[in-house]
């Protein structure tokens, strides 16, 4: 009977097995959906804050004609991150400033919000890596980085470094 018993508690042992491993399967999948969905938002708005900046650049060029040239290869950069975050945009100008960001009249000034509207973005990137997938995280990060060059230089261009 000892020999029953033991089998008995063996086959009891694999059967809890067998529902341990089913279960953190299915605990995986859930993980892997969720994670999934927040890289796709994370994306969605990663793409929505190049787009904004999209505008803020196309919007200090028509309001400032001779900073378009200058502007020009920044922009260019920031159109690549909006369609490597999934922005379908084709680069088309809308020189419409973004709500309540009116592109300042002295060129200076606006240099300076343009470099400001692209360091608050790139920190944000920063803030979201923490929640992204490996993947999304090094595009953040790589993103972010470059942001930040951009307010650099935009700095520079009004004289004032970073």
């Amino acid at each position: 009977m000892r020999t029953g018993a033991a089998g008995l508690t063996g086959l009891g042992a694999v059967g809890a097995l067998a529902l341990t491993t089913g279960c953190s399967g299915g605990d995986r999948a859930e993980r892997e959906r969720r994670a999934a969905e927040r890289g796709a938002r994370l994306r969605r708005a990663a793409a929505a804050d190049s787009a904004v900046l999209l505008r803020r650049y196309d919007a200090t060029s028509a309001a400032h004609p001779d900073l378009a040239a200058r502007l020009a290869p920044l922009r260019a950069d920031v159109l690549r991150h909006a369609e490597a975050f999934g922005d379908g945009r084709r680069g088309g100008p809308d020189a419409s400033p973004p709500p309540g960001a009116e592109v300042p009249k002295e060129r200076a000034a606006a240099l300076a919000e343009l470099a400001g509207a692209e360091r608050r973005t790139a920190r944000e990137r920063m803030r979201a890596l923490a929640d992204a997938p490996p993947e999304l995280a090094r595009l953040l990060a790589s993103v972010a980085a470059s942001g930040e060059v951009h307010a650099f230089l935009l700095g520079e261009a009004t004289g004032g470094g970073a």
